[in-house]
């Protein structure tokens, strides 16, 4: 069992010599400006350096790396391009940081069966660019796609604008080979959708790291379809805009996506970005992209716009052409960035709710900032009920961080309390391991422990995230690893 006097007591540079053997020296970072880059991640509220960052370029360098852990009962944290906003690859006291962006290759393409096989640090965007010449999509796109890690994506099944229709990361995760925190090399999954036995690689997608490292992965591509059309419509108020989102899929109509925004963050937006698209005297707006074939896309069109209109809707364009839709998705895709043209600082929290419940809860969000005395700025994938609310503030107030932490954990309950979950597409790492029993009993949380127990006896990956530690989470400030050590620091 790992130890915090063990851990004060280690002596690295055995561990290191070892590492350079399989990475080779230019693969291991050990001095303190080096690792300084790898000391937080997109949740930049927290810090702490690893004892030493490890990059390795292949699976057999991964389990070797692992195996070396193993020995020494070093704990190890994976990370990939380091864009998640949970803390799920946060350093711990001590650790070891395996970094996988040196493992970006494609590594093969078949377009007749519709699979690519790519390593954990290819960019989620390059693998559409790769087939995108023979008339095909990779369908997952997080806000982030042009610098987040396919890798990344798996680890805390993100999600994106067009989750809605095509699904998270796990509905087109085919197969992956991974190592466990023992060093072996194991395959799960396979070539096809569906394959027998156990859903291995169902269990493994979302895990965040807590039961080993993908290093291969194959993915499932789509053909780009015949049609597509972006509908933009603003409304006077999120409510009005809210109802929309309800009517629209109540009527059974599926589309690529539905995004909200509300003024903070079109003008916020319209500053950085200038599409002057988005009306910046609008309370909402919401993009709307539907696809299929020309006359379906007519068809919902029209009655989209009838929707809309319904609802309260203001004004309503649309674009066809790929560059004019560009555009429009450009300032949403761009809208968490924005946020440092209004406020030094943001906290961002990634609830789901039932559509239903959209009008009632963007309005108890509201109450809520109020009542904490902070701006909430609304930018979330409407279709299916996944909120972002930022949370906007100046962490050079002292105490200003402890406060948006308590109004971003009220968001979470409001989203438990109305039949919704503590997250999304952003994981629960560091950050929203103390929510879990809003969702959880503590039967549930023991049998996810007996999972994670079967593939990280020893716990050292990815430790103290996910499961509350200890049960009671009174210590928020701090990331609490086998009940032995506690790290991260506020930054």
């Amino acid at each position: 069992m790992l130890t915090k006097e063990k851990v004060q007591q280690r002596n690295w540079q055995p561990i290191i010599k070892q590492f350079e053997a399989v990475v080779g020296k230019n693969g291991v970072m050990q001095r303190r400006e080096e690792l300084i880059t790898y000391e937080c991640d997109g949740l930049t509220s927290y810090r702490q350096r690893p004892a030493v960052v490890v990059l390795p370029r292949t699976t057999e360098q991964v389990a070797e790396i692992l195996k070396i852990c193993d020995r020494y009962n070093v704990g190890w944290v994976a990370r990939g391009a380091g864009t998640g906003l949970s803390g799920g690859a946060l350093p711990v006291e001590d650790c070891v940081l395996i970094v996988t962006a040196l493992m970006s290759k494609i590594l093969s393409i078949d377009l007749e069966n519709q699979r690519v096989v790519v390593q954990p640090g290819v960019i989620n965007n390059w693998v559409t660019q790769a087939v995108s010449g023979a008339g095909f999509f990779y369908a997952p796109d997080p806000s982030s796609q042009i610098i987040c890690s396919i890798g990344g994506n798996v680890a805390e099944n993100s999600g994106g604008v067009h989750c809605l229709k095509y699904g998270v990361t796990t509905n087109h995760v085919l197969g992956l080979k991974i190592v466990t925190p023992d060093g072996s090399i194991v395959d799960i999954g396979g070539e096809l959708p569906e394959m027998p036995g156990y859903d291995l690689t169902g269990i493994f997608v979302g895990s965040e790291g807590t039961l080993g490292i993908a290093t291969e992965i194959t993915l499932k591509i789509v053909k780009v379809p015949e049609s597509i059309c972006v509908i933009l419509a603003d409304f006077n108020t999120v409510e009005e805009a809210g109802g929309a989102v309800s009517d629209i899929i109540s009527s059974g109509i599926i589309p690529g996506g539905i995004e909200m925004m509300d003024n903070f963050s079109i003008n916020a937006v319209e500053d950085v970005v200038g599409t002057n698209c988005y009306p910046r005297d609008a309370g909402a707006i919401l993009l709307v992209e539907i696809d299929g074939l020309q006359v379906e896309v007519d068809t919902n069109k029209q009655l989209i716009s009838e929707i809309c209109t319904n609802n309260g809707a203001r004004t309503i364009t649309s674009a066809s052409d790929p560059e004019t839709r560009l555009i429009l998705w450009k300032g949403r895709k761009a809208a968490f960035a924005a946020m440092g043209k209004i406020s030094p600082d943001y906290y961002v929290q990634d609830g789901v709710i039932p559509r239903t419940k959209l009008p009632y809860v963007l309005k108890e969000i509201e109450e809520l900032g109020k009542k904490h005395g902070y701006y909430v700025a609304n930018v979330f994938h409407a279709g299916d009920g996944n909120l972002h609310p930022l949370i906007l503030y100046d962490n050079a107030v002292h105490g200003a961080l402890e406060q948006v932490e308590e109004l971003g954990g009220e968001i979470l309950k409001l989203c438990v309390k109305v039949g919704g979950s503590i997250s999304g597409e952003h994981g629960i790492g560091a950050d929203k391991r103390c929510y879990m029993p809003e969702m959880f009993s503590e039967t549930d949380l023991e049998t996810m422990q007996w999972v994670r127990q079967v593939f990280n006896p020893k716990g050292l990956a990815n430790p103290g995230k996910i499961f509350p530690t200890p049960r009671t989470c009174g210590e928020g400030a701090k990331v609490n690893t086998n009940k032995n050590f506690e790290s991260i620091e506020r930054f």
